[in-house]
C-alpha cells in the first residue's frame, strides 16, 4: 500500500487558489501544495498535512470497475491544469450501515459511479483513503481537468452533492488548484 500525502504550505507544483469550507472545520490558509508518494522531510512551515492511501473497491462492481478503467485517464495530463483536493469525513451514522446498504445509497440511490462516468474522460480522479489510516478525513478524492472543463467539472459537483449519499457527509472542504 502507497500512502500519498498532500501537504498545505509555501512549496509544491499547485498553487492554492482557494480553500472552501462545505461542511465542517476548513483547512488552515496555505500558498501552495505538494503531492508525494514519499513521505515528504518535514516543514515546519507547512499548515497541513493530509494522506491517505489507494485501497481496493469498496462500492464498485467489476463491471463499473471495468467501465471505469476503459475511459480513465491517467492523472498528470498537462493539459490538466487544474485540479482540485476534496477530502470528505462520512457521518457514523453512514459508517454504523453495512455494506450493502451503503453501497445502496452511493450507486442504486446516488448514482455517483454511473454520474462520474459522464464526464470522463475530462475531469480524471483518484480516491486515497483514510479513514482506515487514523486520518482526519474518510476520503481525499484528487480531480485533474483543462481549464475548459471547469464547467462540467462544476456540473459533476453540483449533481454529487445533492445526492442522497450527501446526506451522510459531515466535513468537505473544497480546495482549487492551478499549475
Amino acid at each position: 500500500m502507497t500512502l500519498t500525502r498532500f501537504t498545505g504550505g509555501a512549496t509544491g507544483a499547485w498553487q492554492i487558489d482557494r480553500i472552501l469550507s462545505i461542511a465542517g472545520p476548513t483547512l488552515a490558509p496555505a500558498e501552495r501544495l505538494d503531492v508525494s508518494e514519499v513521505s515528504p522531510a518535514a516543514d515546519s512551515r507547512a499548515a497541513w498535512t493530509l494522506s491517505g492511501a489507494i485501497s481496493y473497491k469498496r462500492y464498485t462492481s467489476r463491471a463499473e470497475q471495468a467501465d471505469l478503467d476503459a475511459i480513465q485517464p491517467a492523472l498528470g495530463r498537462p493539459e490538466a491544469r487544474c485540479a482540485a483536493l476534496i477530502p470528505i469525513t462520512k457521518t457514523a451514522r453512514w459508517w454504523d450501515l453495512s455494506q450493502d446498504e451503503r453501497r445502496a445509497i452511493f450507486e442504486e440511490t446516488s448514482h455517483h459511479i454511473s454520474v462520474g462516468l459522464e464526464y470522463l474522460p475530462a475531469v480524471a480522479r483518484q480516491l486515497y483513503h483514510g479513514r482506515d489510516l487514523g486520518e482526519p478525513f474518510d476520503f481525499l478524492t484528487w480531480f485533474e481537468y483543462a481549464v475548459g472543463d471547469t464547467i462540467a467539472f462544476e456540473e459533476l459537483l453540483g449533481r454529487l452533492r445533492t445526492s442522497r449519499e450527501w446526506d451522510y457527509v459531515e466535513r468537505e472542504v473544497d480546495v482549487r488548484l492551478s499549475r
